[in-house]
């Protein structure tokens, strides 16, 4: 039986950031050696203020996800997602909900710091909430 077959998966989190495009990218070379699959994940969540977001014209939080998953999607691949790729988005919490899509995953990849963060950290918040939440192996990529 392949590893495809016996269900390998590798959950990448995805925010649009460099090093979440990086973790894209080293989560399809990981489960293409392992015969496996992606699933890119992008997580969003509404403001608690989405009144002066709408104010400002900001319109659809998913919608703006969506997006950012899809450009990231064609900067790690350009024009050829590989069809072991899927993509998906999750409302919540970015941390939480990337761990609960990696339950029964074989790895959660994720990037180092992506938009948000302070300078000077190693890992961003996410990063390093996901490696303490995480019920698999978590790779943190640059």
């Amino acid at each position: 039986m392949s590893e495809a077959a016996s269900g390998v998966r590798i959950v990448v989190g995805v925010d649009g950031s460099a090093a979440s495009v990086n973790a894209l990218k080293e989560g399809a070379r990981l489960a293409s050696e392992m015969g496996g699959t992606v699933d890119a994940v992008a997580v969003w969540e509404k403001p608690t203020k989405i009144a002066s977001y709408a104010a400002v014209g900001i319109g659809s939080f998913e919608e703006a996800a969506g997006k950012v998953l899809q450009d990231a999607l064609f900067q790690a691949f350009g024009e050829d997602v590989p069809a072991s790729v899927s993509a998906r988005l999750i409302q919540g919490l970015p941390a939480s909900a990337l761990s609960s899509a990696a339950e029964g995953a074989r790895m959660l990849v994720v990037g180092r710091r992506g938009h948000g963060g302070i300078m000077g950290l190693l890992l961003g918040s996410v990063s390093a909430a996901v490696v303490n939440q995480s019920p698999v192996p978590v790779l943190v990529v640059q």
